[in-house]
């Protein structure tokens, strides 16, 4: 007993270490010597990730040493997915599933993995209750119905619809860390009480709104990678809904709400990674003027400090650097460099001459196709709007030839300041300012500041009216001794 106990306790290391990897076994009763690819979505992508050869009975078996990512995982027959939505990969990785192709998923048989014999019972359940539900979903939805014609429809529909919850609720129960319940979890809605009432009777009006913000991701759990590997990019779009819709679209705003993320998911290297590079992708060209600065932020607090080194290499880690140091110096709210260079006529023009309300910058280049197309609607704007709002134009040209220059002047009928952007006395222009895509527009106030950029001409007038108005109604506020940001 004392060898036996002794030798369990030796190979018990070996054993544990013959448990790693993944070994997935398949029965298909209709293949026949035939190619399987084994794959796996991720974002919005599909991968391949390991080959196998079906016997002449329809077996077939995947393996490695290493276990494979978690998510959610499909098969690859004659070029086209098969056992789609696919079958789990998540803890256990060792099981067998046995099925024929007229219908996986119901004859559908999973040996050593109660997870995914699961996700199948649950999509089973789902499309019997879907074709029970058919016949009153018909009725509901015909408009030549009216409404007291389709109350039995609507209360036999309701019945289908607490079966479904209840046996949800059933199975989120009893297997909380299961990927099935997670998946189930994914689709319902964060429940938001009424809002309380304060002593005097009144209600907080924002109180759904931070309760909703608060509870988002109750039911999706952002630490778990494998809910990266989806049919559908659900953790991306969370995120961006989160984001877009839940959070004040400011710089500080956001970094807040994105590092509060980036903490939650911190513990968990995969989502980590995601989640901080899912956002820094998002703010590289965003959709909001002035949210860029965020892409420069990001960088600076994960990538620069290093805090990404575990997995982004030397040459992606550069290109961000390059692109955040191009940004940085010309954000919205930074003050503006001067530009002295040449014009037409090598005469020195320096853009903190212009002594207007609001200078516009506007880069360009000649052989432009959109810049032939913008500089006519920049030119029409110019002629009419100048004086309204007391602004001057100082348009760089990108391109070195004076000639072309002037025959663009002349053609486009540009009559406010042009320069070469090349013949510069100040160094290269692209250490001040982003204009490596044409053409490239932007605002600065009396100080110097930007105010804005990337804007088409046809938004100038409304934009400077809009900023003149916000700008009266923080004067007035702050001769009140009130808050402006209120």
């Amino acid at each position: 007993m004392k060898r036996l106990l002794f030798l369990m306790l030796y190979l018990f290391p070996f054993i544990l270490l013959a448990q790693d990897g993944y070994q997935l076994d398949f029965h298909i009763k209709e293949l026949k010597d035939t190619t399987v690819y084994l794959g796996y979505y991720f974002g919005e992508s599909t991968f391949l990730r390991d080959t196998a050869k079906a016997d002449q009975n329809g077996r077939f078996s995947f393996s490695g040493p290493k276990p494979l990512d978690r998510g959610i995982y499909f098969l690859v027959l004659n070029k086209s997915k098969a056992f789609e939505p696919g079958f789990l990969v998540y803890k256990n990785q060792r099981f067998s599933m046995t099925t024929s192709a007229e219908d996986y998923i119901r004859n559908m048989k999973v040996t050593g993995d109660e997870d995914n014999q699961l996700f199948f019972e649950n999509m089973i359940f789902n499309a019997e209750r879907h074709k029970e539900a058919q016949p009153y979903l018909a009725i509901l939805k015909d408009s030549t119905l009216k409404e007291d014609q389709k109350k039995e429809a609507r209360e036999a529909f309701s019945k289908i619809d607490k079966k479904v919850q209840d046996h949800q609720n059933e199975v989120i129960a009893k297997y909380p860390n299961f990927l099935t319940s997670k998946l189930i979890k994914i689709n319902r809605q964060v429940q938001v009480p009424d809002p309380p009432k304060r002593a005097d009777g009144t209600i907080d009006s924002m109180f759904q709104y931070r309760y909703y913000r608060k509870h988002y991701f109750d039911n999706f759990d952002l630490t778990d990678e494998a809910l990266l590997r989806l049919p559908t990019p659900e953790y991306q779009e969370k995120l961006n809904y989160y984001l877009d819709k839940l959070i004040l679209q400011t710089p500080d705003s956001l970094m807040a709400a994105i590092d509060d993320l980036a903490a939650r998911v911190k513990s968990n290297r995969d989502t980590y990674k995601y989640l901080v590079w899912a956002c820094i992708y998002k703010y590289q060209k965003p959709a909001i003027m002035g949210l860029d600065e965020v892409f420069v932020r990001l960088y600076d607090k994960y990538y620069a400090s290093g805090e990404m080194d575990f997995w982004i290499n030397a040459a992606m880690k550069k290109s961000v650097k390059d692109y955040a140091d191009k940004l940085r110096h010309s954000l919205i709210g930074k003050t503006g460099a001067n530009l002295v260079m040449q014009d037409q006529n090598f005469q020195r023009r320096a853009l903190y001459d212009i002594k207007k309300k609001y200078s516009l910058i506007y880069f360009f280049d000649p052989d432009c196709g959109h810049c032939k197309e913008e500089t006519p609607r920049l030119v029409n704007f110019y002629s009419q709007q100048k004086d309204k709002f007391n602004l001057e134009v100082f348009a760089v040209s990108l391109d070195s030839s004076m000639q072309k220059m002037r025959d663009y002047i002349k053609t486009m009928k540009m009559t406010w300041i042009t320069v070469n952007g090349p013949r510069s006395y100040t160094g290269s222009l692209f250490d001040s300012y982003y204009a490596e895509t044409t053409p490239m527009l932007y605002v600065l106030d009396d100080k110097r500041k930007i105010i804005a950029k990337g804007l088409p001409a046809e938004r100038l007038a409304d934009f400077l009216a809009n900023y003149e108005l916000f700008q009266q109604r923080k004067a007035a506020q702050k001769a009140k001794g009130q808050n402006p940001g209120n």
